[in-house]
C-alpha cells in the first residue's frame, strides 16, 4: 500500500470515477486502474462498484476511504512539522466542528497568532463525535466542539463561549415578518451548512424540534454559502445570532416568528495533561476565555479562513 494509491483512492472517492481522479492527479486514466487494482488485490476486496451514475462501497472499501484521508493527512503533517521545526516554528494542530470554523475560529486564531511570530496553526474540521479521539491519538493538540463532546480521559476542558442559534429567513420569504406555526415552517426547505448532520449542538436540537425530514434539508458545503441562498428566499437557515446581529437590524434576515425558533449552544476546548501536550496547546486552552478572545470570536472576520498559514484541512468521511 503505497501513498500513491492512498491518493488514487482518495481522489475515486471523493470525486466519483476514475476519469475524474485522473484529471485532479494529472496522471493516466489506466495508472489511477491500476492502483486501485492494486489496493483491491492487497486487501483481498473489491472495495467499490460501480452502480448507476454513483459508486457503492463495500464495508471494508468505506474503511479504506477513511484510512486513506487520515494517512494522507498524516503524511502532509509530517512534512508540515519538520519544514516548521527546521525554520525555527512551533506548531499547533487544532480540531474544530465545522460550525466553530466558520463563525468563531478565525477571529480567535487572528488574533492569538498576533502573540507570537514563531507560530503556525494547522486547522482540521470534523465531526463532533471524533474529537475526544483525536486528542487521545495525539492527532489534535486542542479539539472544540460542543460541551462535553470535546472531552476526553484525564483531559483539561474548559468551557468558553455561549451562543445562540436562530432560525431565520430572507426578506423575500413568504414567512418573513409573519407569525406562523411550527408544522408550516417545517414544510419548507431549510438551507443549512455542514452542521446538520451533527447529532449534537444546537443546530441538531432545533432540527429535532421542528421535525424536519431529510427530504426538506439542503447541506450545503459551507455555512456561509447556506446563508447566501436564505438571504435570496430560497429557504429556512440556521445562524449563530451573533454572526448576523446587523443583517437581522437592517432588515437582510428576518428571525421566524415561531414556537422554539432559537437554541442555546456552547463550546469547550480541550488538550492533553500538560506534561503530554505542547506548550502552545496550554497558550490557548488559557486564551479561549479571556475577555479579548470573546470579542474576537463574536466580532472577528469569520468565515474567512483562507489566509491561515498552513491552509485549513478537512478531513473527508469523518
Amino acid at each position: 500500500m503505497t501513498p500513491s494509491q492512498l491518493k488514487a483512492y482518495a481522489a475515486i472517492v471523493r470525486l466519483g470515477s476514475a476519469k475524474a481522479a485522473a484529471q485532479e492527479l494529472g496522471v493516466s486514466e489506466a495508472a489511477i486502474s491500476s492502483h486501485a487494482s492494486a489496493l483491491r488485490k492487497e486487501f483481498d476486496d473489491v472495495l467499490y462498484r460501480r452502480q448507476g451514475k454513483r459508486l457503492a462501497f463495500t464495508p471494508g472499501g468505506l474503511r479504506l476511504a477513511t484510512r486513506a484521508v487520515e494517512l494522507l493527512g498524516l503524511q502532509d503533517q509530517t512534512l508540515r512539522e519538520v519544514s516548521a521545526a527546521a525554520s525555527g516554528q512551533r506548531l499547533l494542530r487544532l480540531a474544530v466542528t465545522s460550525l466553530f470554523a466558520e463563525y468563531a475560529a478565525p477571529g480567535l486564531l487572528e488574533l492569538f497568532k498576533t502573540r507570537a511570530d514563531d507560530l503556525a496553526v494547522e486547522m482540521s474540521v470534523h465531526g463532533g463525535d471524533r474529537l475526544a479521539g483525536l486528542l487521545t491519538s495525539r492527532q489534535a493538540d486542542v479539539v472544540v466542539g460542543p460541551q462535553g463532546l470535546a472531552a476526553a480521559p484525564g483531559a483539561r476542558t474548559k468551557e468558553f463561549l455561549r451562543y445562540e442559534m436562530l432560525a431565520v429567513v430572507g426578506p423575500r420569504h413568504r414567512l418573513a415578518g409573519r407569525r406562523c406555526k411550527p408544522a408550516q415552517a417545517s414544510s419548507e426547505p431549510w438551507l443549512l451548512g455542514p452542521s446538520a448532520i451533527e447529532p449534537h449542538g444546537a443546530t441538531g436540537a432545533l432540527l429535532r424540534r421542528f421535525r424536519i425530514p431529510e427530504d426538506q434539508q439542503r447541506i450545503f458545503q459551507s455555512h456561509a454559502a447556506a446563508l447566501a441562498e436564505v438571504e435570496a428566499g430560497a429557504g429556512v437557515g440556521l445562524v449563530p445570532k451573533f454572526r448576523v446581529k446587523a443583517a437581522l437590524d437592517d432588515g437582510r434576515l428576518h428571525e421566524l416568528s415561531t414556537v422554539g425558533a432559537a437554541a442555546s449552544g456552547l463550546w469547550s476546548a480541550s488538550t492533553l495533561p500538560a506534561l503530554q501536550s505542547p506548550a502552545v496547546a496550554s497558550e490557548l486552552l488559557r486564551f479561549i476565555t479571556t475577555p479579548r478572545a470573546t470579542q474576537a470570536m463574536l466580532t472577528g472576520s469569520g468565515a474567512n479562513i483562507s489566509h491561515f498559514r498552513p491552509s485549513v484541512h478537512v478531513t473527508l468521511w469523518s
